[in-house]
């Protein structure tokens, strides 16, 4: 199957080359089972040629429900390979809101993993005749055969604006939305990432983010195949596997969430854990805690922070290992071939210099636009700029940080108070594990601050206001503290934010405050 007229930019294209070059070379370590570069390319090359022959062709979209795996990743390949959207779809999804998303994404197929045929059905049965067909993933599913496709497309070369990644957005305030990384886009986004942190063939990547979200591809698993390096593809993550796969696998750079490496330094087997072969390790979905890199820093790893949303590739933002002690709580400054700018909330110009303001983003790694949507695309952008929704503060030195989303924040009594402010504070008590804050509507003063606390041991909400009245001004203290055994999560790394409002409404309306306000004007 040539690619001799694929374009310049088209991932496939990387499979081929490593096969080539190195086809003895594992590509893929799942659960233990080696898959090297010239068996991974023949087994994509081979359902590539089955949805060619069935009809699927440049131009259609295949959705999949499945957790990670090599024969997840093969379909990946087979749909680079012909032009075709991959759409990975959440297997944490209720059989309702699935059906919702296969349906929106107007796919042509569903690969469907058999640990996950009971949801998947459930979900394609709602949808009746409209329904997609849909094929088990593997040797002997749809790589042995496909359903006929019921509407064929004649077959071309991928060129580089092909979407080749559908990613669906959390939608924990509105309705998921599709976005869509074209070959070009994550090409672009994966040169980025090797000149800021270089990968090599003797690398090996733990990857252990779920692979329908875009930084299981983006961010590190596919630069490991563009580069002949070794992925070792973890289905869940379980603390305990990871410290003994970077032991035993000498893991050399992996990437995780804050609440990942929490977890791993709460697990017994930290202390004892060798973490000698780690080069690079990323931090991202959230600006990790002081204390948390700190602790790891005493283990000799150094965290690389990241900042990214998945409209832009995902990678924007990076603050090296180097500068991570010196600038706590950064972000960093872009990537290569990433323009940044701030901009002012209310007249949308342009601020220089130190300045807090919208963060926007430009480069040939920001998506296509979402699915099917181009009212919600353009509400995204401003000319060529991709607006984040995400309040950043840029100091003297170029380097960023992330004060809030600009939706979290709330005004109470005509100030604007940032919840990850407020957070930060509160994290600082040597008792509070974990918190979240959100606003909620006040009869008097438009809103109020709610703090949802997860607590290490005993603590009181009138200890931990004491604590933060000392740190904060007075309109930024919570008027209330609530503690919870943990917080919602629509997924590992992020808090369910609306059902917390939610909740902080129900609490507001149906109690007085106990105590008179104390904020200064």
């Amino acid at each position: 199957m040539s690619s001799e007229l694929d374009g310049l930019h088209t991932v496939g294209r990387w499979l081929r080359d490593r096969a080539a070059s190195n086809p003895a070379k594992t590509a893929i370590d799942d659960r233990g089972v080696a898959l090297d570069y010239a068996t991974l390319t023949h087994r994509s090359e081979q359902l590539a040629m089955r949805l060619t022959q069935a009809g699927y062709g440049a131009g259609q979209r295949i959705a999949t429900v499945s957790g990670n795996s090599a024969d997840h990743v093969v379909a990946f390949f087979a749909c680079a390979f012909l032009g075709i959207a991959f759409v990975p779809l959440s297997w944490r999804l209720t059989p309702t809101e699935l059906a919702e998303l296969i349906r929106r994404s107007g796919s042509d197929l569903v690969l469907v993993e058999d640990e996950y045929v009971a949801l998947a059905g459930a979900a394609l049965r709602m949808l009746g005749p409209d329904a997609p067909a849909y094929v088990f993933l593997g040797s002997t599913g749809a790589e042995a055969d496909v359903p006929r496709a019921q509407a064929p497309v004649p077959t071309r070369p991928v060129r580089d604006e092909d979407p080749l990644l559908v990613i669906y957005t959390s939608g924990s305030e509105a309705a998921p939305k599709g976005v869509v990384l074209t070959h070009a886009n994550c090409f672009w986004t994966n040169m980025a990432l090797s000149q800021a942190m270089p990968m090599v063939s003797t690398d090996v990547v733990l990857a252990m983010l779920p692979q329908h979200h875009v930084a299981a591809w983006n961010v590190q698993p596919l630069l490991a195949w563009w580069a002949g390096a070794t992925v070792v593809l973890e289905r869940s993550f379980q603390p305990d596997r990871v410290l003994q796969l970077i032991c035993e696998r000498r893991v050399t750079t992996m990437m995780g969430v804050p609440t990942q490496y929490r977890m791993l330094q709460a697990t017994p087997g930290w202390a004892d854990a060798d973490f000698s072969s780690l080069r690079h390790v990323l931090v991202g979905g959230a600006t990790i805690p002081v204390d948390l890199a700190e602790a790891w820093a005493e283990r000799g790893v150094a965290f690389t922070q990241g900042y990214g949303l998945t409209e832009a590739g995902p990678n924007v933002l990076a603050l090296p290992a180097a500068e991570f002690a010196s600038h706590p709580g950064a972000v960093g400054r872009p990537y290569p071939s990433v323009d940044v700018c701030l901009v002012d909330v209310a007249t949308l110009l342009p601020l220089e210099g130190e300045a807090t303001g919208e963060l926007w983003v430009r480069g040939p790694s920001t998506f296509a636009g979402y699915l099917d949507d181009p009212d919600a695309t353009a509400r995204a952008h401003s000319n060529d700029w991709l607006r984040s929704g995400d309040l950043a503060h840029r100091d003297s030195e170029g380097i960023y940080r992330i004060v809030d989303r600009l939706k979290e924040i709330y005004v109470s009594g005509g100030e604007n108070v940032a919840p990850a402010e407020v957070e930060r504070v509160l994290s600082e008590h040597p008792l509070v594990a974990s918190v979240a804050v959100v606003g909620a509507p006040d009869p008097v003063w438009g809103e109020r601050g709610c703090a949802f606390v997860v607590a290490r041991d005993v603590l009181s909400a009138d200890e931990l206001r004491a604590f933060a009245r000392e740190r904060l001004a007075a309109f930024k203290l919570p008027a209330r503290i609530v503690f919870l055994d943990d917080l919602p999560r629509s997924t590992i790394e992020k808090v369910a934010r609306a059902r917390l409002r939610a909740m902080a409404a129900q609490l507001m309306n149906d109690q007085a405050e106990e105590s008179t306000d104390d904020r200064v004007f």
